[in-house]
């Protein structure tokens, strides 16, 4: 069947723009830099470096820098997946003791004293129960959840940057999930709740952009790993630079404030690439459709894939029941059956 031609090919594709400038860079990963000095808080933490900048930078749409284009996720040190950290066979992570099992597979030995008992206690329960699995069972995203902030820095999918004097917009093209920093402001919570991505403050020193965000949902820093709580504050620092070898890339140093999962603040480095080929491709951020994923959670509290057809199946019902059900033109895209309606173009449509 052509269709299923074509889908692969896709997703080759965007596998291969995806890893292709990851193997070049993995001879220049980062050093994490730690904060100058120990802090209690990531209040603490943003003020020292706010009054080291002397108030920020005060940057206008000429002056701000300029992020443009699509980007990756390329090396992190904190939770290395699959697509994401090709440089497996040496991998670590600070969650675990020596080399890490590659991807978001079972196995590995859990590093002790990093999370505090209670939350190093339930990590380990998570890597015992993926176990007969080899990964996690069930993951939020199954449910729509959006991923949050920690897994946010390192979704192995296309994101852009937006920077402008005021505002900095970061954009996923995984589950809509945007990140908007608000330049030069104080921190406001005017419903009084928390939310996927809490808020997000910033001020420029001169190209670095210092990020200090709160009041966010409790998840995890990646499938497979450790939680966080409803308490977690970070502080990241973003800095675009150019290495030795020409190439452009945007890092990221991360602490992340937790009292109730972590024993001290844990620090980290996040990297992006240009995802030149998905670029020369055409490719742009659409919003994501969440009902794509046809991903459901079991009675076991487990993720499972439905197929068309199956029992239980609801995503391929009609966009408006209420409309007579030969109505024509009511498929997602023209020349669509329900089937293609979800897989992509019918064959007859994918020459």
């Amino acid at each position: 069947m052509k269709t299923k031609k074509v889908l692969v090919a896709f997703a080759l594709g965007l596998m291969v723009a995806v890893s292709g400038p990851m193997l070049t860079y993995a001879q220049h990963n980062p050093e994490v830099v730690a904060p100058p000095r120990a802090f209690k808080t990531a209040e603490e933490h943003y003020n020292y470096l706010l009054a080291q900048a002397r108030g920020g930078t005060k940057h206008t749409y000429e002056s701000v820098p300029k992020w443009e284009g699509l980007w990756e996720a390329s090396y992190n040190n904190i939770a290395i997946s699959g697509g994401v950290n090709l440089d497996l066979s040496g991998g670590v992570s600070p969650f675990f003791v020596g080399p890490i099992p590659p991807g978001v597979s079972a196995g590995g030995e859990v590093a002790e004293g990093v999370l505090t008992p209670e939350y190093e206690a339930a990590f380990k329960q998570r890597r015992e129960h993926m176990l007969a699995y080899n990964e996690q069972p069930y993951d939020r995203l199954t449910t729509c959840e959006a991923p949050g902030v920690p897994r946010w820095l390192l979704e192995p999918y296309v994101r852009e940057f937006v920077n402008t004097p005021d505002q900095s917009w970061w954009l996923n093209d995984l589950a809509n999930e945007t990140r908007r920093v608000y330049i030069n402001q104080e921190h406001k919570n005017i419903d009084g709740s928390h939310s996927p991505t809490g808020d997000s403050i910033g001020f420029w020193n001169g190209d670095k952009l210092i990020v200090w965000t709160n009041d966010m949902w409790p998840a995890d820093y990646f499938r497979g790993y450790p939680p966080f709580s409803n308490e977690m504050e970070i502080i990241e620092v973003y800095e675009l630079k150019t290495l030795d070898n020409g190439m452009t890339r945007l890092e990221a140093q991360v602490t992340f404030y937790d009292p109730v999962s972590l024993v001290k603040p844990l620090s980290g480095v996040y990297t992006w690439t240009r995802a030149t080929q998905i670029e020369d491709a055409g490719y742009r951020i659409r919003h994501w459709n969440c009902d794509a994923n046809i991903q459901q959670k079991t009675e076991n509290n487990e993720t499972t894939i439905r197929l068309p057809g199956e029992s239980g199946k609801t995503w391929h019902e009609m966009r408006n029941p209420d409309l007579p059900a030969d109505l024509s033109g009511q498929t997602k895209t023209p020349g669509e059956t329900d089937f293609d309606d979800f897989f992509g173009a019918a064959e007859g449509t994918a020459q």
